[in-house]
């Protein structure tokens, strides 16, 4: 008996195709998982990859919680429990960046030209690459609770409402993918679609609710912190894994993803097609 490797896509090639719109919906899945498996290829052959994506987030981790977290005062809950929802957030928001930084390497490589020469759904790098940078999300905040637990971080609902947590910002994350794709292929490389995501990113998650009470900042700055997409997902998280109303959080939260999407992904294809 000899051992097989299952390619991902072969349970959507046996799938009885049909005709006109049904066959190109399979057509564009098989694609995209293909592309996506290839991706995730590139995340074990170069683990130095995954590495260093978790790496960042683990050091603000002991950085906040050891440094800082005496500094900062936090009514209702110990500092450590407060910031880990937020750091959950601020990794998801900074891992838009390897997506952005991924495809302006595709680009200056040639691999998109040569992805156009194939028979292949165009939509298929984008998705391939958004999917596979969602999966590296799950795991690095699958490691980051294992870090937060270890320092002292302890959520107070139960399983199912911290999985619901984990899951809001992992669509978060992936949201954000897509807009950074769009950076990305506007970028001629891949140090410039890193200069160019920056100024977006840090002022979306250090000014808002993940580190310290909005309430602690300058008055100007309030109602601008409060009402941002990061905040937003950051108190819905933390309403799901440290307890409290939830409802209007995580429904606002939900609105901003949804939006999010129904703006980037279309604003992302239509960058592909005019540099593709």
């Amino acid at each position: 008996m000899t051992a097989t490797t299952l390619d991902p896509t072969e349970a959507v090639d046996a799938l009885d195709l049909g005709s006109g719109a049904e066959r190109r919906g399979v057509w564009m899945l098989r694609d995209g998982l293909t592309v996506t498996y290839r991706n995730l290829l590139g995340y074990l052959r170069v683990p130095e990859m995954l590495f260093f994506t978790a790496i960042q987030p683990v050091m603000f981790v002991l950085l906040f919680r050891y440094v800082f977290g005496g500094a900062i005062p936090t009514p209702g809950y110990s500092y450590v429990d407060y910031l880990m929802p937020g750091i959950f957030v601020q990794t998801a928001a900074f891992a838009a960046m390897a997506t952005s930084i991924g495809l302006a390497e595709d680009l200056q490589k040639g691999l998109v030209e040569r992805f156009r020469t194939l028979p292949m759904a165009r939509s298929a790098v984008l998705v391939g690459r958004t999917s596979a940078d969602g999966v590296r999300n799950l795991f690095v905040l699958a490691l980051l609770t294992v870090v937060g637990l270890a320092v002292g971080f302890r959520p107070q609902t139960n399983a199912l409402a911290y999985l619901a947590g984990i899951a809001l910002i992992a669509a978060f994350a992936y949201a954000l993918t897509w807009g950074a794709a769009a950076v990305g292929l506007g970028a001629r490389t891949a140090e410039t679609a890193q200069l160019k995501i920056m100024p977006v990113l840090f002022p979306l998650t250090f000014a808002s609710s993940a580190f310290v009470p909005v309430s602690t900042m300058p008055g100007w700055l309030q109602p601008i912190a409060e009402h941002q997409p990061v905040t937003i997902v950051v108190d819905a998280a933390r309403a799901l894994m440290l307890g409290g109303p939830t409802a209007r959080p995580v429904l606002e939260a939900i609105a901003w993803i949804a939006g999010l999407l129904v703006v980037l992904v279309p604003y992302a294809v239509r960058k592909y097609r005019q540099v593709a």
